[in-house]
């Protein structure tokens, strides 16, 4: 979770009182969030430098993500203050700042977004805070800007209308922030390589064939998202109106930070809570948008489910006094069996009724909700018996000396088939409509390739390399709802400078005996040179066999089918062999391969 540190004497001032550290740590719990430290006592403190207070919040409130937004919180919660009505100032469209995207922004960021905050009175406090919230959302929200990337400008330094444009990297010429001298973007990619800060964002936009940009009306440069900002647009102490511009690769990231940004800080406005829209326009598409959305969403909750979660037994009228503590609005509807919860634009979090419900535990104290033992569905947990054979059959190899791996349960489709020799009909294999990349199109219907995969990788250890795998392949299946099935497999693969034929069939010995399922000789099951199985074996003798058989992933000669007859009935549940020469090339493998799968399923 994200720790943010506040000013200890500035936030009691914002709240009203003057706590003790128990009773700070108090109220912290009751809200959900938790002092994880308090600097008032530490020594390390530098005497000049008033004590923080270091607070845990949880990673879905980016509201809180700031001072601003832990003061007005918890000044609701406690009922000090009402939750703040945040509004568009009323503009007619065609007076409205515009920006304006570029259809080439789709090579590298697609999207953005902009607001203006007018008026605004700083205090080195706020405008800290102000630079600060910026930074976490980067961190937490926007992954690092690879999803959102945010700019602050002095809108009085520069003029709109503003254009978001994508241009090749000698074009773009200016002055970048707290620096003196101007550059252009390929060398802004050396100047910034070897910078602590903005060094690890460098990678987002460097191999692309255009930058994006941020340009006012005379051509100036603002910003070149996600890197920096212009030094011509800073914002210092003495700006009164922000230019706010966001660029992102994912819409909904995008307006989440557009919201908390001017959420939080329209309250320094001269007219508190209310911001400046600005319209954007795309070029692309032929579409336009007025941002910020400050959209408040409502919901119809039942009453019963709130209650019954909770263990409550609560009135519409006092649900919704508990949810105001929350910066809800709610009241109760029209049918007595529902309240009618207006979500804040603040509240990107919730989704679901039962975000609602969580909120309302909170407000009422957990530690006050009524405890109660569950007496309507009193169950004892056991493992499914396709885990609990699993986990043996892992057990008795990793007993034997075998590795575990976990390969990744999508592979490319001639991993899955053609370098293994095999052919797809079309019937077996789930594949991917919309596959990313070309490594994850298929869903294995095999566990070889990932053990290939990852000999092929690992080639450098010291040989021999013995690994094994449970776990589930994927068929299509007709008669199934989903039209695909689970099935749970075991296999083995055998990496030396020899066969190791008698080794992975070794193997599978140990597990059948572990597995209580006998090997069955001809002299004890089968007679004469038949292969009709069916006819021939002897029906009062359960066990296992391997017969010769040549499939084109096998070295010919030196490949088999295992076989199982378990309470009489007979079927094919996997084969081992010495992989075929032209597999292991595909795979890059020098030396030779045995492997073995079976299908664990028929045990059961």
């Amino acid at each position: 979770m994200p720790t943010i540190n506040v000013d200890k004497y500035a936030l009691f001032e914002e709240l009203g009182e003057q706590f003790t550290e128990e009773s700070f740590q108090q109220l912290c719990f009751d809200f959900g969030i938790e002092l994880d430290k308090d600097t008032e006592n530490d020594p390390a403190r530098p005497k000049d430098e008033p004590p923080e207070l270091a607070i845990e919040i949880p990673a879905n409130r980016y509201d809180m993500l700031c001072f601003e937004g832990i003061a007005m919180h918890l000044n609701i919660f406690r009922g000090k203050i009402e939750t703040p009505k945040w509004r568009l100032l009323d503009i007619p469209e065609d007076q409205m700042q515009t920006l304006t995207i570029s259809k080439e922004t789709e090579l590298v960021r697609p999207y953005a977004a902009a607001a203006i905050l007018r008026n605004v009175t700083f205090t080195q406090a706020s405008y800290d805070s102000f630079i600060s919230l910026q930074d976490k959302l980067h961190q937490n929200l926007a992954r690092q800007r690879t999803l959102v990337a945010i700019g602050t400008h002095d809108l009085d330094t520069i003029r709109g209308p503003f254009t978001y444009e994508a241009l090749p990297p000698k074009d773009i010429n200016f002055v970048p922030l707290n620096q003196t001298k101007e550059i252009n973007g390929t060398e802004l990619m050396s100047f910034y390589e070897n910078d602590r800060h903005l060094g690890r964002y460098l990678h987002i936009i460097r191999d692309k064939p255009v930058y994006p940009v941020i340009l006012d009306a005379d051509r100036n440069v603002c910003s070149l998202p996600p890197i920096i900002n212009s030094e011509r647009s800073k914002i210092t102490l003495n700006t009164k109106n922000v230019f706010i511009d966001m660029t992102a690769t994912d819409q909904t990231k995008l307006d989440i930070v557009c919201n908390i940004m001017v959420t939080m800080f329209s309250k320094y406005c001269a007219e508190p809570f209310t911001i400046e829209p600005v319209k954007i326009i795309s070029e692309h598409n032929g579409t336009s948008r007025i941002t910020p959305s400050l959209t408040y969403r409502k919901m119809d909750v039942e009453v019963d489910y709130l209650n019954g979660l909770t263990g409550l037994k609560e009135s519409p009228e006092s649900i919704c006094k508990l949810l105001s503590k929350m910066a809800y609005k709610a009241e109760p509807s029209a049918d007595p069996k529902y309240v009618t919860v207006t979500v804040p634009p603040t509240r990107a979090d919730v989704l679901h009724p039962c975000d609602v419900m969580e909120d309302l535990a909170i407000a009422y104290g957990f530690n006050s909700l009524p405890r109660s033992t569950p007496n309507k569905s009193v169950t004892i947990g056991k493992p499914l018996m396709i885990n609990k054979l699993s986990d043996i059959v892992r057990h008795e190899s990793a007993m034997a000396g075998w590795a575990e791996v976990m390969p990744l349960i999508l592979c490319s489709h001639e991993e899955n088939f053609e370098w293994l020799n095999r052919v797809d009909d079309g019937k077996t294999a789930v594949k991917l409509a919309n596959p990313k990349s070309i490594e994850y199109q298929v869903v294995r219907t095999s566990l070889l390739p990932g053990l290939l995969k990852t000999l092929s990788e690992n080639k450098a250890m010291r040989l021999p390399l013995q690994i094994f795998e449970v776990a589930d392949v994927v068929f299509k299946d007709d008669s199934f709802e989903r039209k695909a099935r689970n099935e749970r497999h075991w296999a083995a693969a055998y990496y030396g400078k020899t066969s190791g034929f008698e080794v992975v069939h070794g193997l599978l010995d140990r597990v059948m005996t572990m597995l209580r399922v006998a090997f069955i000789t001809h002299e004890e099951g089968l007679t004469g040179k038949s292969i009709d199985f069916e006819v021939h074996a002897n029906p009062q003798r359960d066990g296992y066999f391997i017969k010769e058989t040549d499939e084109p992933t096998f070295f010919k000669g030196r490949a088999a089918a295992i076989y199982v007859r378990l309470n009489g009935q007979l079927q094919r549940i996997g084969e081992l062999g010495v992989l075929h020469p032209t597999v292991l090339e595909k795979f890059d493998l020098r030396y030779p391969v045995s492997t073995l799968e079976i299908n664990l399923e028929v045990f059961l």
